[in-house]
């Protein structure tokens, strides 16, 4: 299946039980990892995911589906789009 059309078939969703297992759906690419960050190319955007003792357990690249163990502390989105301008900003214009 091509990159594009995974994109936009796979759902994006997150499920954490008890900051030890996440469970992502809707991956496009694992970027980089190791114990302390694991970057993931999602349907959603690029994730972030900070802990400590982080393992990849689970990578299927057919399904779209990782799962990360250890101890999450952290997870973010990248802002890939220009936000637009604050409220004081458009206030003193």
């Amino acid at each position: 299946m091509a990159y594009e059309e995974r994109e936009l078939q796979a759902p994006h969703n997150l499920s954490l039980e008890g900051r030890r297992r996440l469970l992502v759906t809707g991956v496009l690419d694992v970027e980089s990892f190791n114990e302390l960050e694991v970057v993931i190319g999602t349907t959603g955007g690029t994730l972030h995911i900070h802990g400590e003792g982080l393992h990849m357990e689970k990578l299927s690249v057919d399904s779209g589906d990782v799962t990360v163990t250890g101890s999450v502390d952290a997870m973010e989105y990248e802002d890939t789009e220009p936000r637009g301008e604050g409220f004081l900003a458009r206030l003193f214009r």
